[in-house]
């Protein structure tokens, strides 16, 4: 799952960058409008939690504009301001769930993953592949009844390639999908991480490489 979190409050953009990220998300913070705007040019993220008083461009502003373009991108807006009246406004400009402060942090994570659900084609909560099955709610694996002890990446690597069911995953929609902006495109993670996860599935290795075209679940 792809998120960007727009925040100025520092501590709190940090805070929520590293709690989304402990929950296996591929996170990107950034503090103000501008760069919020910049981002999405360039990435189509699962969910946006937007602040909505944000410096540079206006979360409102931010919001209409993604609200009329065609993106999947679903937004879940953050503010201070609590009343029905706020809140109303908020889902008039587009925004997909309105979250006021302060909040729980857990409530935060279910409402991302729930808008997440709604962002991606529907996909069954259980994938089945071969042997291999990974519940995406608990976020446990399994291979032929052996339960699998992943990292965050490679649970990420491992359903991107589930949800594929035996087509071909680039390296780069991997590292799209799984990382964050701050991965370097050039660096050996994919490989890395998927050199891990082969070990952990054990033999014989249920995933091929096709040479300068990405990987594909046997």
């Amino acid at each position: 799952m792809r998120v960007l979190v727009a925040e100025d409050e520092p501590v709190l953009a940090r805070m929520l960058g590293a709690g989304l990220r402990r929950e296996g998300m591929a996170v990107d913070v950034v503090r103000d409008g501008n760069a919020v705007r910049d981002l999405l040019e360039l990435t189509e993220y699962d969910v946006l939690v937007l602040d909505r008083d944000l410096p540079g461009t206006h979360g409102d502003t931010l919001c209409r504009s993604l609200a009329a373009s065609d993106t999947r991108t679903r937004i879940l807006m953050l503010t201070a301001a609590g009343t029905l009246h706020d809140r109303v406004r908020g889902l008039g400009l587009g925004a997909d769930d309105y979250l006021c402060k302060p909040f729980e942090f857990p409530e935060l994570v279910a409402r991302i993953q729930a808008l997440a659900r709604r962002a991606a084609p529907a996909t069954p909560p259980r994938l089945r592949h071969a042997g291999l099955t990974l519940d995406t709610v608990r976020r446990n694996a399994e291979r032929d009844g052996r339960t699998l002890s992943l990292t965050a990446k490679e649970f990420g690597v491992l359903r991107v390639l589930m949800e594929a069911d035996g087509g071909v995953v680039s390296a780069e929609e991997l590292l799209e999908r799984v990382w964050d902006a701050h991965a370097d495109p050039f660096t050996g993670a994919v490989r890395v991480t998927m050199s891990k996860l082969r070990a952990k599935l054990g033999a014989p290795d249920p995933i091929r490489t096709l040479p300068g075209s990405g990987y594909a679940l046997c």
